[in-house]
């Protein structure tokens, strides 16, 4: 067994790694393509660095290469994202041009190896038209959308459809989040790493010295969102809901994040956030590199409270962090933050800044409630949201492809130990 293995079998037993080992062997020698659009930035590229050297270690080849585009690439696939998150808003024709060039590009440079790999995963839809450009592929291809398309704008839905519709399988985070497909679909949510620098234990020196960098006061109740600086993650309502729960607890809150190479609207929501906390004092910005993973592990221990107020939210992989330190969160009452908390169990669920105001005070002033709660989130991390468990799903996924399963829908999460 290798070291990276072994590693993982001391969080999580090795009766998970035994298993991980067991459904790895009929797949030893295949070869693995994963692509997406960034290496940085966002929970899909944090679950491909750690996933892709598993697969390694249990002896699978696997591979890792990002799409990318012109500017107007970009536009287009962010376009994407929000429509296919219910915004009634539609890629121009010079955007879409873009991004068939760019789809064309990758699949001439990286055809042969696309073509002769077992399993193709494509994430997202950056390089979902990567496939129309290889008709003579000889493996399986599998389309992993990680955000919610269960309402999207219909207009760019068929367009994106008639690509998806050529893929042997899809894999979604939740039921809901899927569309009616004439093949294969999966139930797999994603996953954090225990082993990453993001998810270690950390000394408590370490911690007090990223309070001490960014001017926080070690005294005083701390409440923070790690999240990119994105619309959909309403950081300007968490704002207003700490301005409303500072009536009652001397709180300061910290908004931390960053963005990623595939997101254009960034730097204009960070500086709205900006402009929005300018006369608060007790309101800190951080804008994060993306190998910021220790300072985000020492914030996340760091707070009292953790928040994830989004308003639409593929999974939310901020909030298994979270919960994985042992901290209450207050979520959105969207997307796969609802998967993972459990409301008055794990943390609670809003839709309002009322609403999370109202739940900062509680905890605030309910240490023992706040206690509690932080034990059952990292309990219902380590049995259903590691690595491990999102792995043994993919092993699963390629497995019933390969024997040709006929099921339509398999729901990947399991209430044990994984």
């Amino acid at each position: 067994m290798s070291d990276l293995l072994t590693s993982y079998e001391a969080i999580v037993g090795r009766d998970v790694i035994g298993h991980l080992e067991h459904l790895a062997q009929p797949l030893a020698g295949r070869r693995v393509v994963h692509v997406n659009s960034t290496k940085e930035g966002g929970g899909v590229a944090e679950i491909l660095h750690k996933m892709v050297p598993l697969m390694r270690a249990l002896g699978i080849e696997t591979e890792w290469h990002v799409i990318t585009g012109s500017p107007e690439f970009y536009q287009c696939t962010k376009t994407f994202h929000n429509a296919l998150q219910g915004n009634h808003t539609a890629p121009r024709e010079q955007q879409l041009a873009a991004y068939e060039e760019a789809n064309a590009a990758f699949a001439a440079e990286y055809g042969a190896q696309l073509v002769e790999a077992d399993f193709v995963f494509i994430h997202d839809p950056q390089p979902a038209a990567v496939i129309k450009h290889l008709p003579a592929r000889r493996g399986k291809w599998v389309w992993r959308c990680h955000i919610d398309i269960g309402s999207p704008y219909r207009q760019v839905w068929r367009y994106l459809y008639r690509k998806v519709v050529n893929f042997d399988a899809s894999i979604f985070s939740l039921p809901e989040f899927s569309r009616r497909l004439p093949h294969a679909q999966y139930i797999i949510p994603p996953s954090i790493d225990p082993l990453s620098e993001k998810n270690i234990d950390l000394p408590a020196g370490e911690i007090r010295g990223v309070i001490d960098q960014f001017g926080l006061d070690p005294e005083r109740p701390l409440v923070l969102q790690v999240s990119r600086f994105d619309r959909f993650k309403d950081p300007i309502g968490v704002i207003e809901a700490a301005q409303l729960a500072r009536k009652f607890a001397p709180l300061q809150l910290v908004l931390a994040g960053g963005g990623a190479s595939d997101d254009p609207e960034g730097a204009a929501v960070l500086a709205e956030v900006k402009q929005a906390a300018a006369d608060d004092p007790d309101t800190h910005i951080l804008l994060l590199p993306p190998d910021a993973h220790r300072t985000i592990n020492a914030l996340q221990r760091a707070a009292d409270v953790v928040v994830q107020k989004s308003l639409k939210e593929g999974f939310g992989l901020t909030v298994t962090e979270a919960l994985w330190k042992g901290k209450p969160v207050i979520g959105g009452d969207v997307g796969g933050i609802r998967l993972q908390i459990t409301d008055h169990y794990t943390g609670f669920l809003v839709r309002t800044p009322e609403g999370a105001a109202l739940r900062m005070r509680y905890l605030l002033h309910r240490r023992d409630k706040l206690k509690s709660m932080g034990e059952r989130a990292h309990r219902h991390v380590l049995e259903n949201f590691l690595l491990t468990r999102h792995l043994r799903d993919y092993l699963a996924l390629m497995l019933g492809l390969v024997n040709s399963t006929t099921d339509r829908l398999l729901v990947g999460i399991n209430h044990g130990r994984y």
